[in-house]
């Protein structure tokens, strides 16, 4: 396996790529870096999916890193993402083990791999006060303006959009080039799921997550101090359940709505990933359906076939 420095899983959402993954460390005595860009929050558990018991396969605790790593109400971003993946990925590197990045957030993903010189933006009280009254959809219209390098996938409220302006904005004066950081030549598995198994399945999970106390962990949050506002920044779950439990929505409401965002952003994150495709990054998918040891027989195979 000299040829990788690292192996990638990827893919939407409810496609069981963290198990997948901890199967394959496994059998690769390795460790797995996170490329979840809610995940690294402390105390958003349900809402994020975290499912860390996951991280167990046949008895064996399997490693993560960059999960619980923030506290909720912080603004962690892609610049501060890209220099704690390295910092994991060079310790494990050091131990003589072959990372496996996993996870669902296609611009964390996609810097390191590409290895992207990034630029830590600050704050724009100025444009921040000439977008604030507008909607999420006129947000979103001027987002689709620029030649985007930031992640659009996870902006789904009105905070994310106009932060995500900030960033474009201060891009095009700042204009930063590539290779702060090295590409790296990495295994990208892509997991694949038929759309309406995949409705399924989010579908299901959504109503096992409430069953779970999701409502609950939004409710402590907020009482612990951690404002509405800044709980729905983080969109999808934090930002219904939040509306929810402030009394903006019914729980029917609440419900309805935050499926079908789900499902939009399911649909954004394959977007991103077939971006990444026609970027030059090759993707090998296999079925989220096949069995476990099917999945790590044709991954080995690839390892195998294809490192040089």
């Amino acid at each position: 396996m000299e040829g990788y420095q690292l192996i990638t899983v990827l893919g939407p959402t409810a496609t069981g790529k963290t198990a997948f993954a901890t199967a394959l460390a496994s059998r690769l005595d390795t460790e797995i870096i996170s490329g979840d860009s809610r995940q690294v929050y402390r105390g958003m558990d349900i809402g994020t999916g975290k499912d860390l018991s996951e991280y167990t396969f046949e008895g064996k605790a399997i490693p993560y890193h960059l999960i619980d790593i923030c506290e909720p109400g912080y603004r962690y971003n892609v610049f501060e993402y890209q220099h704690d993946f390295f910092r994991a990925y060079e310790a494990m590197h050091g131990k003589g083990k072959l990372p496996i990045l996993c996870g669902g957030t296609g611009m964390y993903i996609e810097a390191v791999l590409k290895g992207y010189k990034l630029l830590d933006v600050p704050e724009n009280p100025e444009l921040r006060q000439s977008l604030k009254d507008k909607s999420l959809k006129e947000l979103e219209e001027i987002l689709a303006g620029y030649k985007v390098l930031h992640n659009k996938t996870d902006v789904d409220s009105a905070q994310r959009a106009i932060r995500a302006i900030e960033i474009e904005e201060y891009y095009k004066k700042e204009a930063p080039e590539r290779n702060e950081y090295l590409p790296l030549h990495s295994l990208i598995i892509g997991i694949s799921i038929d759309r309406e198994l995949r409705r399924q399945k989010i579908s299901k999970r959504l109503r096992a997550r409430l069953d779970e106390g999701m409502v609950d962990e939004v409710r402590h949050l907020l009482n612990s101090g951690v404002q509405p506002e800044d709980l729905m920044y983080y969109g999808l779950e934090y930002k219904y359940l939040t509306l929810y439990i402030i009394g903006m929505l019914s729980f029917e409401e609440m419900v309805s709505q935050l499926e079908i965002a789900i499902h939009q952003f399911a649909k954004r994150q394959m977007t991103w990933f077939r971006g990444m495709e026609r970027r030059g990054s090759e993707i090998h998918w296999i079925d989220a359906s096949l069995p476990t040891e099917e999945k790590i027989a044709r991954t080995e195979t690839l390892l195998n076939t294809k490192n040089s």
